[in-house]
């Protein structure tokens, strides 16, 4: 088990023994990629003497997700929740080239992002609705990331593409952190809304893909 997925599971096993009755949601979520996860400009290719002669500029669009949660009320002010989420964003990595001999050009490529996570965060309600998972709360937490990145020519959701051998995948996984706000409203069935904020908290060096740095608003019901 990596090392930094012990953290999470302490938190997991802790849960069921701090509470009861738990309410339990699902819905949608909106990402809109942020910072370098919404664009990054680099060198597309250096010639040999070191001069710059093409860049390149690669990002992530809107997308779209889902999510489960179960809710833990601790007392009226806090709860513990577990959460199961994925999304996914459509992106392009778009290269100029203009060569010192011979005419500029242009290569486009499509970016694919998936990402499942499992979390563990802390919700904390501030009119104290944490038993009926009432009102407006506070929530933050870690999850543990799984990420798939792809590039390549033609439509990515095709796998029978004739040239599929094109298509690169690269495979992450990585601690992230999120924090936000949430409100629920209603009585037996409660309508929920949340925005949050989420970033990678590991794998961000050099060489590692763009941390999936996004805005998230959820649409779901609670019950």
């Amino acid at each position: 088990m990596r090392r930094s997925l012990l953290p999470l599971l302490a938190v997991a096993l802790a849960l069921p023994a701090q509470a009861q009755s738990p309410h339990v949601g699902f819905g949608l979520t909106i990402t809109a990629p942020t910072g370098s996860f919404n664009q990054t400009k680099y060198p597309a290719y250096v010639a040999s003497n070191g001069d710059l002669i093409g860049t390149q500029n690669a990002g992530y669009d809107t997308g779209l997700g889902g999510y489960f949660t179960l809710s833990f009320p601790v007392d009226r002010s806090l709860a513990f929740r577990l959460n199961l989420s994925g999304n996914s964003e459509d992106g392009t990595n778009t290269a100029l080239i203009t060569p010192t001999v011979g005419s500029a050009y242009s290569d486009r490529q499509n970016l694919r992002h998936s990402m499942f996570s499992i979390g563990g965060d802390v919700q904390i309600f501030l009119q104290g609705g944490a038993m009926r998972h009432s009102g407006t709360y506070l929530v933050g937490g870690i999850s543990a990331d799984f990420e798939r990145f792809d590039q390549g020519y033609g439509d990515l959701n095709d796998y029978y593409y004739y040239n599929n051998s094109d298509i690169s995948t690269e495979r992450k996984s990585r601690m992230g952190g999120t924090f936000g706000f949430g409100h629920s409203f209603g009585r037996a069935i409660k309508f929920n809304m949340e925005f949050t904020y989420h970033t990678s908290l590991t794998g961000k060096g050099e060489m590692d893909p763009p941390s999936a740095t996004m805005a998230r608003l959820g649409f779901g019901v609670v019950f």
